[in-house]
């Protein structure tokens, strides 16, 4: 058999169009496929391209030049007008599919003749590219043509994204006068997705109920809508009737009912979906484990989330992005950094979205070599100039405290937005206050609009000569409703020391009585002492929020009023406010100064019944200090025992409670196991350690512990480390070294530490001593 002659390229066939039809169409096809061994017979028939030989041709074709080429060929072909419209369509479609509308347009003017679907293919090309008008023009044309419209028709316009309600609701009357609403599901599917599109959620309920004819895609779009609008009860209502239907469920129809799961009351329902699809043989599908995983991260079960992750057979991006960011959003930044390292070795490229999440870790974390190292990733990806990859980087280098570095990855921000400025602005807060504020001044000079944030940001540094500038500006822009900016601008006037002018403020405001600026109104009396206008000022509150009850208990118990602090409790569980952790603190607080054990206890089974923290580390701290102080050391050693996480404040507690229960020898030992344990003592835990010896007569290590303070912890003693080393150097004999010691204080001796010095004079019968204090 004769080898075929390899054919030149597109660029040097300019002379196409004089090739007779049977060569022609012979030289299309073999620049379109690359294929230089044929057999003519395959792809003509009497100079003509066979219909099965352009339906295998087209999936192959996807670059310019092969689009050009068909174009060529179907301009020197012969008149088949069935072959000719077929043609031309796909030549059409393949122009849009490039981005070359224009080109897509001219070939669909130029065509000799034309059918429905060529219309059909314009508008849809129209449509993708979000040009309504320019469909609508050719939709019109189409009509005036005398075109019959078909469910295809309707179906390219109704998937326009950005299409208006009122084009929607004419088609929809189309569509019905037409009778395709009652003949095929999918013209009617287009419309649900229009609608709900632009959150018409009634008509999207009202035509899915007109529909006579449903398909399993039509299903899945109005659960669908309705999750993604927040409508999970109705998304889950629809979910249950489609499995009534006894219609198989897809992936879809789980992915659309569990994206309307975003509570904590979800959680069961979800679990329920989440067994269904196990049944279903569908969990393991990527879409649907990671519509499971949203599912648990959104109800707040990030235990659920993290098991579910590990059981799935197949990851990809978007579930390392998923538990990454839980990771980093729930306190677990270490984690977060640990399975982007997974992520790599499972050679899983980061995204944008990967790239923040670990940034947002580093900076909890505060690991300027991390951060660095994500940073030049992110270099490499060119992802810095991305605004929330950039955004985040100035937030790191910011809080790390190395602000030329944040000003250097803020310029390479090439799109910036308000959370760009407001990063920039907040590292500011602790260096340069003025920058923060000229910051501010810079950002409406470029046509920034600042947001709540950007204002609360500046107010909270402001001197007092800005605030009134920056209170103009703010009712300038049209802030001065916003609760959370008021709330920012009273407690600047009170942190400047302008606590009148804030309460003049707070009084001459609309907003006097809202909750937030009530708030911050209210700290302000309990800071000055002004506890019963507290009182007031909350009285006149119709709905106060769980900060409000909290500011209030606390201006009772530090006024005394400490059977008022517990009906005001009582009358929280009447209005259903549920009691958080400060709560329980102040409760407890007063507990330990009524010393009330009966009552502490009641409130620490009140803790465990209401399935709160009961040994979060702030609660737990208080009850170890309430059961020390009230009589039960066990408890108190028992609840410190059981504590996850400690902290110094921790020790030092149940230190005390065993020195004031004369368990001395074991409050010094909790001490050297507390240094054992890489915990830091503060000033309050070497006071805890040196009471403990001063009891026992520990003086060799109580002076050995007092001097390592300064040389070891590097802090300098107070007033109260004095008189605790005077009385034990005293009681134990040592008064030289005791004098000695006040002699060289740093600051003058008070009466309370001579008349300590006294007293081990008196003991020790040391007369000239004695003489010394008179």
């Amino acid at each position: 058999m004769k080898k075929a002659t390899r054919v030149l390229p597109l660029r040097n066939c300019h002379y196409l169009h004089h090739l007779r039809p049977l060569k022609n169409c012979v030289v299309s096809v073999y620049i379109l496929t690359q294929n230089y061994h044929y057999k003519p017979r395959h792809y003509c028939n009497n100079g003509q391209l066979n219909h099965d030989t352009l339906v295998t041709l087209l999936p192959k074709i996807s670059t310019l030049e092969a689009t050009k080429s068909l174009h060529a060929l179907a301009i020197t072909m012969g008149s088949n007008h069935a072959q000719n419209i077929f043609l031309y369509n796909n030549i059409i479609s393949l122009y849009a599919s490039l981005g070359l509308l224009c080109k897509a347009r001219k070939v669909f003017d130029e065509m000799p003749e034309r059918n429905n679907v060529s219309f059909n293919t314009v508008i849809s090309c129209y449509s993708r590219d979000g040009l309504v008008g320019d469909a609508w023009g050719v939709f019109y044309e189409m009509r005036r043509c005398g075109f019959v419209f078909t469910q295809f028709t309707f179906g390219g316009l109704l998937s326009c994204d950005c299409l208006e309600v009122w084009r929607g609701m004419y088609l929809y009357g189309l569509i019905v006068k037409s009778g395709l609403l009652y003949v095929d599901a999918f013209a009617g599917t287009a419309l649900l997705g229009c609608f709900g599109r632009n959150g018409c959620l009634d008509e999207v309920f009202r035509v899915f109920e007109d529909m006579p004819s449903k398909s399993l895609v039509t299903w899945n779009s109005v659960i669908s809508l309705f999750g993604h609008h927040g409508f999970g009860d109705m998304g889950l209502y629809m979910f249950r009737e489609l499995m009534r239907t006894r219609v198989s469920l897809s992936l879809y129809s789980f992915v659309g009912v569990l994206s309307g799961f975003g509570r904590e009351e979800d959680l069961e329902c979800g679990e329920q979906i989440h067994g269904l699809a196990i049944k279903c043989g569908l969990w393991n599908v990527v879409l649907v484990a990671n519509a499971l995983l949203n599912m648990y991260v959104k109800s707040l079960s990030a235990d659920m989330a993290e098991i579910m992750f590990e059981e799935m057979p197949v990851r990809d991006i978007v579930s390392w992005n998923t538990i990454i960011g839980v990771f980093s959003r729930s306190g677990r930044p270490e984690k977060a950094l640990e399975c982007f390292r997974s992520m790599n070795k499972d050679e899983i490229l980061p995204n944008q979205t990967t790239t923040v999440s670990v940034i947002n870790s580093c900076t909890i974390l505060k690991i300027i070599h991390c951060g660095q190292s994500i940073h030049a990733l992110a270099i490499r990806k060119r992802f810095e100039f991305d605004v929330f990859v950039g955004s985040a980087l100035v937030d790191f280098y910011a809080k790390c405290g190395r602000m030329e570095d944040a000003h250097c990855c803020f310029d390479e921000i090439q799109d910036k937005n308000v959370v760009s400025w407001n990063s920039l602005m907040i590292g500011y807060l602790n260096t340069s206050c003025s920058t923060a504020v000229f910051l501010l001044r810079q950002m409406i000079r470029m046509g920034y609009r600042p947001n709540e944030g950007s204002f609360s940001t500046v107010l909270r540094v402001s001197f007092n000569t800005e605030l009134q500038q920056l209170h103009s500006l703010l009712i300038k822009m049209g802030y001065d409703d916003n609760e959370y900016v008021l709330s920012t601008l009273i407690g600047s006037y009170a942190k400047s020391g302008l606590i009148d002018d804030a309460l003049n403020f707070a009084a001459e405001t609309n907003m006097m009585l809202s909750v937030v600026p009530s708030n911050v109104i209210a700290g302000i009396f309990n800071r000055t002492g002004q506890y019963h206008r507290t009182q007031r000022l909350y009285s006149l509150l119709d709905e106060p929020d769980i900060v409000s009850w909290n500011i209030l208990i606390t201006a009772c118990a530090r006024h005394g009023d400490y059977k008022e602090v517990f009906e005001l409790f009582g009358q929280m569980q009447i209005y259903q406010v549920r009691p958080d952790k400060y709560t329980y603190i102040s409760l407890l607080s007063v507990c330990t100064r009524i010393c009330n054990l009966d009552l502490g206890r009641s409130l620490h089974g009140l803790i465990i019944k209401t399935d709160f923290k009961s040994y979060d580390t702030f609660v737990g701290n208080i009850l170890i200090d309430m059961y020390g102080k009230c009589g039960s050391l066990d408890s108190s050693i028992g609840i410190f025992d059981e504590m996850n996480d400690k902290n110094v404040i921790s020790w030092t507690a149940v230190m005390s409670s065993l020195e004031s229960h004369g368990r001395v020898y074991e409050a010094v030992q909790k001490f050297r196991e507390m240094e054992s344990m890489g915990f830091l003592p503060d000033e309050a835990a070497i006071a805890a350690a040196l009471s403990a010896c001063r009891r026992i007569g520990l003086v060799k290590e109580g002076i050995e512990l007092f001097e390592q303070m300064q040389s070891k912890y590097k802090m300098k003693p107070e007033m109260d480390h004095y008189i605790l080393v005077v009385d034990l150097l005293a009681r134990n004999g040592h008064l030289k070294e005791a004098e000695k010691l006040i002699t060289g204080m740093p600051f003058p001796p008070n009466a309370r530490i001579w008349r300590i010095f006294l007293e081990g004079c008196q003991g020790q019968r040391h007369t000239e001593d004695l003489a010394l204090c008179i």
